[in-house]
């Protein structure tokens, strides 16, 4: 069981930087890939970036290069630094959890449905 509380979303310029910051609560023992998941109005949702316990991370194309996902395990917090923002990066940003009992590499989801838990999503707004 994990709660997930997104905060730092806001509006930026294009060519801008923005940091989201994810708290998680963890109710039980278990291990999972923490996340940032995006959806921009009219669009399908997408998984930007994901994060094992070690800090290895992976990244969309769309964003790779110019996001970056961190974590502080001390504050059990997830980060996206989002840099060189464009306007098409613009969007409600969710962080994400999937459980990750095998402890297998974590990458972006093809399909978003597969997280098990969200939070309640922070919006991002690049304007030209």
């Amino acid at each position: 069981q994990v709660q997930l509380v997104e905060s730092g979303g806001g509006s930026v310029q294009s060519g801008g930087s923005l940091r989201l910051s994810c708290v998680a609560s963890v109710y039980d023992n278990r291990r999972y890939c923490m996340g940032w998941v995006r959806q921009a109005v009219g669009k399908e949702r997408e998984a930007v970036a994901e994060i094992d316990n070690d800090g290895s991370a992976g990244y969309a194309d769309s964003v790779k290069g110019r996001f970056t996902i961190s974590e502080d395990n001390a504050k059990n917090t997830v980060y996206l630094h989002l840099d060189r923002l464009k306007p098409e990066d613009t969007a409600m940003y969710y962080c994400v959890a999937i459980q990750n009992d095998e402890r297998t590499w974590c990458s972006p989801r093809a399909d978003p449905d597969e997280y098990t838990y969200w939070g309640r999503g922070t919006q991002v707004t690049v304007s030209s």
